[in-house]
């Protein structure tokens, strides 16, 4: 039983600097927006209040998913835009293989000069902020290239790391991610 109580109090610790990395996020975006604290209480009719949301960005309170919904939609970001990555050694968090190489990625798209080819229609298909994200993104890639076959589109490994960095997470996490939408066709 004894373990039990130790488990949690390194849970609690893992669990509040995560708050403070949630709220260092969150001060962020509130900053790059060029508000303040006050100006988000005014902005959101008092929704925000000031002293709440300075208790979250100094990871003094943990807000909750539907609360960070609506500081997502009052900031227009996508909610995962208001979470850092996960702690190193946590879910989701490259794994580093002996020779220092992600070993969650596929071996495939490991190198500088890796290609994935994306189903297009099948992303026409999908809706919501990740997929309006691929959308431009790949939009964006046939205007460069004046490659408007419609279908396909290859993505270039540079490209793909950007695209993960929007998203925020890392090459490895990004293919996988590709996979689970069902937009990554074979090579």
């Amino acid at each position: 039983m004894g373990g039990d109580k130790l488990s949690d109090v390194s849970e609690m610790g893992v669990t509040g600097a995560y708050a403070r990395r949630v709220g260092e996020r969150l001060r962020t975006i509130r900053r790059q927006k060029g508000m303040s604290l006050h100006e988000v209480e005014h902005a959101s009719d008092q929704e925000f209040k000031a002293s709440v949301l300075g208790a979250y960005e100094r990871g003094e309170r943990a807000i909750s998913v539907p609360r960070l919904q609506r500081l997502a939609r009052f900031y227009n970001v996508p909610v995962d835009q208001l979470l850092p990555p996960a702690p190193e050694g946590g879910f989701g968090s490259r794994l580093g293989g002996a020779d220092g190489t992600d070993v969650t990625a596929p071996r495939t798209v490991t190198a500088p000069d890796a290609k994935v080819t994306i189903d297009l229609t099948r992303l026409e298909g999908l809706s919501g902020p990740e997929a309006d994200m691929l959308h431009r993104y790949a939009s964006m890639i046939q205007m460069q290239r004046q490659d408007f076959n419609g279908r396909v589109l290859t993505i270039r490994g540079d490209d793909l790391r950007t695209i993960a960095c929007l998203i925020g997470s890392d090459l490895g996490q990004m293919v996988r991610r590709l996979d689970e939408l069902g937009l990554r066709l074979p090579a």
